[in-house]
């Protein structure tokens, strides 16, 4: 089929995109539809060349921030909704937080991100765009901005798979991450994806009770399978699982929260990723003291669970976990 022929097939509304939104689509799609020749003229000026006129970008960025380890962008998008999107600064190079979501359903309460409520997705382009538009030498990306990223499963995906392209901007699969709360589904369906990508579990608890108070939109979902199926994306894919895990004084810092965690993961390829609340002090919520922590962390390492602490960066400019949020 000639490239002619492909081009006429196409609705006049989906060349609009095309040529609209062009980081919206993977190599492949403009392969199949305008020919190989064509999809290495346009991925080389998407993704190769330095200094041309983006006349294709979709975030305008309204708001830049920073202190000595974090940048905070916050870009306007087509509809005047607002994201937010960090950059860290550590020692072994440069990590991009992308947002997936305007908003998000999941409600964790611990989280100025959904507050709003959940208005949209993010396409694939938009999501692309927060990495190309910041003009930083990334190593890392991890899908831990605004919003729960396997919601937005198929744009999250295509993004991943334009991100890491040989013919564009070829990041490592290695140093791609998602953070999820763990969607069942989802989870079953990204063990199927040939990715091998790192994933974090956002865990939070313990018990079936506290984790559906602390995160609304998992309400139900059960726990026990969330946890079963990220340690068979791990054994799939030949990934060390990360579960992240928000100490909270009071709520989920128990003997018995404890000895749960050590009997799930205990001699097990997973790393316990210990975080302290950066929100607002409240009578409920309030960060656990460094002492407390160190606690946990002894406890479950003498078990055979490995464990690391994760140190919150961003925190004076509002960048730090559960801080991002929309407008």
């Amino acid at each position: 089929m000639d490239t002619k022929f492909r081009s006429e097939t196409d609705s006049h509304s989906n060349l609009c995109h095309y040529f609209l939104t062009p980081t919206g689509y993977t190599f492949s799609d403009f392969a199949n539809s305008f020919g190989i020749e064509i999809a290495n003229s346009v991925y080389h000026e998407l993704y190769q060349l330095k200094d041309t006129n983006k006349s294709y970008r979709q975030l305008i960025p309204v708001i830049c921030k920073e202190d000595d380890s974090t940048y905070k962008y916050a870009f306007q998008l087509y509809d005047n909704r607002q994201i937010e999107t960090v950059i860290i600064k550590r020692r072994t190079g440069k990590t991009i937080c992308l947002s997936t979501q305007v908003g998000c359903p999941m409600r964790c309460r611990f989280c100025k991100s959904g507050e709003k409520g959940f208005i949209r997705n993010l396409t694939a382009s938009e999501i692309v765009q927060q990495y190309i538009f910041i003009n930083e030498d990334i190593n890392r990306i991890v899908f831990m901005g605004i919003g729960e990223p396997l919601s937005n499963y198929n744009e999250v995906i295509k993004a991943i798979h334009i991100i890491r392209d040989r013919n564009g901007l070829n990041f490592p699969t290695d140093g791609i991450c998602i953070s999820t709360v763990g969607p069942t589904e989802k989870l079953r369906l990204l063990k199927e994806e040939h990715l091998k990508i790192q994933l974090v579990l956002s865990l939070h608890a313990t018990d079936q009770n506290t984790r559906d108070y602390l995160i609304p939109g998992m309400a139900k979902s059960n726990i026990n399978e969330i946890i079963a199926l990220a340690m068979e994306y791990g054994r799939r894919h030949n990934r060390k699982i990360s579960v992240a895990y928000l100490l909270l004084p009071g709520i989920n810092d128990r003997n018995t929260d404890i000895k749960k965690i050590i009997q799930w993961f205990s001699n097990r390829d997973v790393v316990i990723n210990i975080l302290k609340y950066n929100g607002e002090r409240t009578n409920e919520f309030f960060p656990a003291t460094d002492e407390q922590i160190e606690k946990m962390k002894e406890r479950l390492k003498t078990s055979n669970v490995q464990v690391t602490i994760r140190q919150s960066l961003g925190t004076s400019i509002q960048a730090a976990c559960g801080q991002l949020v929309i407008k």
